[in-house]
């Protein structure tokens, strides 16, 4: 990992015990910034695919990306015959 820097926030005595919990009594992670690091990336990751969901959604919505979507198949309709498994 590479350089790491303090910070200081304010949680709730709740969140404190939470996290502690976690790296002392399930031991998801080594140490509670550890578990820190994992909910802040689990996070980042949901957030991530909720985009990216919202943006396929979008899109197969949007008749210039399904045209495009069908001329693409099309184009490749013979090479995925002569390569993919029946």
């Amino acid at each position: 990992m590479g350089t790491r820097s303090k910070r200081t926030y304010n949680l709730s005595a709740a969140t404190i015990r939470r996290v502690r919990d976690m790296a002392e009594e399930y031991r998801v992670a080594p140490s509670q910034d550890a578990v820190i690091e994992l909910a802040v990336d689990e996070l980042e990751r949901r957030l991530r695919e909720e985009r990216e969901a919202e943006a396929w959604a979008a899109a197969a919505q949007d008749p210039e990306f399904l045209s495009e979507v069908r001329q693409i198949s099309t184009e490749f309709a013979s090479a995925d015959r002569e390569t993919w498994p029946r």
